[in-house]
């Protein structure tokens, strides 16, 4: 089980947002490359990595923090990006300048096309973010609820071609409301590809409860404000989770 430090972008800070709301932002650090080593140093394996405000610009608007954090990070730790990633050109770069992972979003929902294309040109650095709530897909940094089901969703990206699924329980994001275990294992169980859950993760009960599942398809879990705020200690979560199920080899 990865458990995946989220660096959350916006104008250039780390910041963290309670249920995607841009103003409710907390600025927990200047120097999100500092930040990235400080995650790597307490063992993570891989970083989660928003760019808000190309979320909501519909383009790349962090590139210099971004650029900085895989510089620092290096080789060895996969970095997976969202946010604002509307073209083949986006993701190109991305990748040329390190990105292991794109994360596409709500792109994926309104343009399916798009996903396919993306799945065609670069297999095996796709990954699809599908944010739901009560089991319906959510768009625009949440704020557009659509009629998808988001299993249907899934198994449909999941022809396509996408290497995982980040499903985020919308109603409990930056809430510390514990993760919704129910829906995101139903979702898991659906697919072959493995889902990465997010949303909500508080204390090492929630690592704890996710570990439980593993075998169900859940191949990680994203955490952001409980590591931040302090509910969560990351290196005895994932040492938890190593404990649990294995550490890698």
């Amino acid at each position: 089980m990865l458990l995946i430090p989220a660096i959350d972008l916006k104008d250039g800070h780390c910041v963290r947002l309670r249920q995607g709301e841009m103003e409710g932002a907390t600025v927990f650090s200047e120097d999100p490359a500092a930040m990235a080593r400080r995650w790597i140093d307490l063992g993570a394996r891989r970083l989660h990595l928003v760019d808000l405000n190309g979320a909501f610009a519909g383009k790349p608007k962090n590139e210099a923090a971004i650029r900085a954090i895989v510089d620092e990070v290096g080789e060895g730790i996969p970095v997976q990006l969202g946010g604002g990633i509307r073209d083949l050109d986006t993701i190109e770069a991305y990748l040329d300048n390190g990105i292991s992972y794109v994360i596409i979003g709500t792109a994926a929902v309104k343009n399916p096309g798009f996903l396919h294309d993306a799945c065609s040109a670069f297999p095996g650095h796709v990954i699809v973010g599908l944010d739901a709530k009560d089991g319906k897909v959510a768009t625009d940094g949440w704020s557009k609820m659509t009629g998808h089901d988001v299993i249907d969703l899934a198994k449909k990206f999941e022809d396509y071609g996408v290497e995982a699924v980040v499903y985020t329980d919308i109603g409990r994001d930056g809430m510390l409301s514990g993760v919704n275990i129910d829906a995101t294992v139903r979702l898991a169980q659906a697919l072959r590809i493995p889902v990465i859950a997010s949303g909500g993760i508080a204390t090492l009960a929630d690592i704890e409860a996710l570990c439980a599942v593993e075998d169900e398809g859940v191949m990680g879990a994203i955490t952001g404000r409980a590591i931040y705020e302090g509910t969560l200690d990351f290196a005895a979560a994932q040492a938890r989770a190593d404990a649990l199920n294995g550490a890698p080899a």
